[in-house]
């Protein structure tokens, strides 16, 4: 049923286009930036009401950040797509036991976040302003919380890193657009569109952003943790940017998925962290 909604959606916009191209190329835009889960539960909030609260601004729009004080090198954990910062609890937790400084944000327009949609671009500055806060010198992201986290350090060079865990991240931002454009089965007009939207709004066409080129020049510690199977992130994705991050480790799991909750990953985290 769900594959059917999405196909008779992107039949839709297929029509639409045939008489106003661009109207449904911001539709389908609008559709692809618009997150459907990520608001805090009650059980969340239980967590996260643990945290010192701040609201930080980028522009207009609130970044919603959470401390678990420690005195150890700070952590900066930074959520995928319908997610928010309470995915981390379980590997927050030893961290925090073990005295580290931790550090979540909330996505733009998930958790407690402002914003009424979301991009890795959008994303990207947000991390910016929480790095500029809080100094935090490892990162740990997920999806494409992994690359928003990159190409921030990219547009900003991050002088206080020294080590970044990646899990399940996506590598090229253009393949991102181009499973979507798949899975909708939208045509070429859409397509077109599209990309002329995305160079009007950022300035660069999605082919200028690439989790593993904006790492060709790390000299920071990598861990990279992907699922051999993911069904959303390609495993091939991990191997260009292990390929890409010189000084980066690449673990690959089986039968893990996309979430990569598993005690085992917290395990090679926390490994990771304190050698």
């Amino acid at each position: 049923m769900k594959i059917f909604i999405v196909k008779l959606i992107g039949f839709y916009f297929n029509f639409l286009s045939l008489f106003y191209s661009r109207y449904a190329a911001k539709k389908a835009l609008t559709l692809f930036s618009t997150p459907r889960k990520g608001k805090i539960t009650e059980a969340q909030s239980d967590f996260l009401n643990t945290a010192l609260i701040e609201e930080l601004l980028y522009k207009d729009n609130v970044i919603m950040t959470y401390r678990w004080l420690g005195k150890k090198q700070t952590i900066l954990f930074v959520h995928g797509w319908e997610s928010n910062s309470a995915r981390w609890k379980k590997t927050i937790k030893p961290l925090h036991k073990l005295d580290y400084n931790i550090i979540a944000l909330d996505a733009p327009a998930h958790g407690n976040s402002g914003s009424s949609f979301f991009n890795a671009l959008l994303y990207a500055e947000f991390i910016n302003v929480v790095v500029k806060k809080f100094n935090p010198s490892i990162f740990i992201g997920h999806s494409v919380g992994g690359m928003a986290t990159v190409f921030s350090y990219h547009q900003y060079k991050f002088n206080t890193i020294k080590k970044m865990v990646l899990l399940g991240t996506p590598s090229e931002l253009k393949d991102v657009f181009k499973r979507y454009v798949e899975m909708m089965s939208y045509n070429k007009s859409i397509e077109r569109q599209i990309k002329q939207l995305i160079c009007e709004r950022f300035g660069k066409s999605p082919e200028d952003f690439s989790t593993a080129k904006f790492l060709e020049d790390a000299t920071f510690e990598g861990l990279i943790i992907h699922d051999e199977k993911d069904s959303i992130i390609p495993y091939t994705d991990a191997l260009l940017i292990n390929k890409s991050f010189k000084n980066s480790q690449l673990i690959t799991t089986q039968n893990l998925g996309h979430s990569l909750k598993n005690e085992a990953i917290r395990n090679h985290i926390i490994d990771f962290i304190i050698r």
